[in-house]
């Protein structure tokens, strides 16, 4: 289980999640708190006999084969071989002191020793996730299906290929559970949370509504409107300040986040209706041009693109981190954060043959994989929602 220090199974979890991200399955509730970890302060004939699913050779045969590239890979870290228990430090900022050079008085001395010991943040993150994949290689039962050796070779490159594509997708179907656990704190604790339609009608007087703004005679000025606010909040971020973040009850910490360390993930609907209706120069390069940005076509669920229901873990201000009620989101027009707020971290990942049996005539590939996915909501974090 995340959050505490064991070793936990994801893999039920990762095919309810990839139900939905392929479409099989409508949007429903994710518990994504069960395996993110948050930083804590607590420490026949006519076919093959084997699968009966590969038709015998006839003449020519076209092998499906297209590797596949998981998204989000900016999310996803260097390798963490040894241990279960990552811990950070961050230091607390200190009031600047009166300066004793003046005045100064006769027969008083200034005391130069005296101790004042650094303030230090120490957040904890526990647990390691794992899911593992095998599929079986035959040795001679699957030759009446293929012309010769070479087609054969073909088929099980297929194979090798269509578990490779699976797994990919199966981690980045996780990162965007990550990314979604994310999103569900900072709504559930209200840190962060920007309601773009909301302000945008304060500002203007109007009363537009999510259908309403889309309108031919609303949409332009509300789309520059939109990206210079998004311009301005990334903006701010880069302010060291303790706002946009979760803070530890007495020891707040000041922090900032350059462009450079910055992502900013925006909706791919909204993104796509911007550049072809508006025009693409609405966008200028230089309000995110050192910011890391990507479009997201789907936040959890293929059939419903910007909504994300998860009962998420979130940090508390006394430390401790807590599983919060649903959290259900619609209108996901964005997330910024902080490169250090979410990631993945490879922990171990291997793959072995075992023994060839030789009373059955075939052997398995087994792949095993170990992760932790993480949340940090102590780094900056904003949540765009079009409402």
């Amino acid at each position: 289980m995340a959050n505490d220090l064991t070793f936990g199974q994801v893999s039920a979890i990762a095919n309810e999640i990839n139900k939905q991200a392929t479409g099989s399955s409508a949007l429903a509730v994710v518990d994504t708190s069960s395996f993110v970890t948050v930083g804590q302060t607590i420490l026949a004939t006519g076919y093959d006999n084997v699968m009966n699913a590969i038709s015998q050779v006839l003449d020519r045969t076209v092998f499906s084969i297209r590797p596949y590239d998981a998204k989000f890979k900016d999310i996803f870290y260097d390798e963490q071989r040894w241990g279960n228990h990552v811990r950070k430090l961050s230091p607390i900022d200190l009031p600047v002191e009166n300066d004793d050079r003046v005045p100064l008085t006769d027969g008083v001395s200034v005391d130069q020793y005296s101790v004042r010991k650094p303030q230090v943040l120490q957040t904890n993150f526990y647990g390691q996730e794992s899911f593992s994949d095998h599929y079986t290689v035959f040795r001679d039962q699957l030759d009446v299906a293929f012309s010769g050796p070479d087609e054969l070779a073909r088929f099980w490159t297929m194979v090798t290929q269509n578990v490779s594509d699976r797994l990919e997708q199966t981690r980045e179907n996780l990162a965007r559970a990550t990314v979604a656990n994310f999103i569900g704190g900072k709504n559930s604790a209200n840190n962060g949370v920007v309601k773009l339609l909301t302000e945008y009608n304060t500002e203007t007087g109007l009363e537009l509504t999510a259908q309403t703004v889309k309108q031919p005679e609303n949409y332009p000025a509300f789309v520059q409107w939109v990206y210079a606010r998004i311009a301005s909040l990334a903006s701010m971020l880069t302010e060291r300040t303790n706002m946009y973040q979760i803070n530890i009850t007495n020891k707040t910490i000041n922090r900032h986040t350059p462009y450079r360390n910055m992502r900013v993930y925006l909706t791919a609907q909204d993104q796509y209706s911007i550049g072809a209706r508006v025009l693409a120069d609405i966008y200028h390069d230089n309000y995110l041009r050192l910011a890391k940005t990507g479009t997201v076509n789907f936040w959890q669920s293929a059939q419903s693109p910007t909504s994300i229901t998860v009962t998420p873990s979130v940090l508390q201000p006394a430390g401790t981190v807590t599983k919060v009620a649903q959290q259900e989101i619609d209108n996901i027009f964005g997330v910024i954060f902080d490169e250090e707020a979410i990631g993945i971290s490879l922990m171990n990942q291997w793959m072995s043959n075992t023994p060839f049996n030789a009373r059955g005539g075939y052997y398995n590939v087994w792949y095993h994989e170990t992760r932790k996915y993480w949340n940090d909501f102590t780094e900056k974090g904003i949540v765009l929602l079009m409402e």
